[in-house]
């Protein structure tokens, strides 16, 4: 599946083929994506990310959360996805990272858009949530610019890197919002 974002980006549907860049990609800014990703401590050899993506494609369908690796052109430039999704109650959760050279160009605020569109008119769901530790502010901005709504703090909501646990700001989007 491939989701045109504009005329120079794309959400690509993860597939296998992918392993190599997100491994590169990691270990190349280890320091600055483990910053608020804690899964880059953990991501040591190639065959701890042959895991992750076998687990996302290889997850049953009725789990099944669909993954999209950030393009721009054929280059992998991060990855966006759906978490969480519970189908019964419409509602989901987004999460999404960028290599550092792409920051500050609005692409992950496009990206978080097209999303967005797919899952309330595709997928039919009826709410949508970004967690953010609270002390990222540039992955805050991106639902405060697509109108999502705050609604307030998840205590030690994740596990950072070191052992330390950060505060997580929710926000949502309604179908109804749109």
């Amino acid at each position: 599946m491939l989701l045109e974002v504009d005329r120079n980006i794309f959400l690509r549907q993860l597939e296998k083929s992918d392993t190599i860049d997100i491994f590169n990609t990691i270990v190349s800014q280890r320091e600055y994506l483990g910053k608020w990703l804690p899964f880059v401590e953990f991501t040591n050899k190639i065959t701890d990310t042959e895991s992750f993506v076998d687990s996302v494609i290889n997850t049953p369908e009725d789990k099944f959360e669909i993954v999209f690796t950030i393009r721009e052109q054929d280059t992998f430039i991060g990855l966006i996805g759906f978490k969480g999704t519970d189908n019964i109650n419409k509602k989901t959760e987004i999460g999404y990272w960028l290599s550092e050279k792409y920051q500050k160009k609005g692409i992950m605020t496009k990206s978080v858009k097209k999303l967005c569109d797919f899952a309330f008119h595709e997928k039919g769901m009826n709410r949508i949530q970004i967690k953010c530790a609270v002390d990222n502010e540039p992955s805050k901005e991106i639902p405060k610019r697509l109108g999502f709504k705050y609604e307030g703090i998840e205590r030690d909501g994740e596990l950072l890197s070191g052992n330390v646990f950060t505060d997580l700001e929710v926000y949502s989007k309604l179908k109804s919002d749109l």
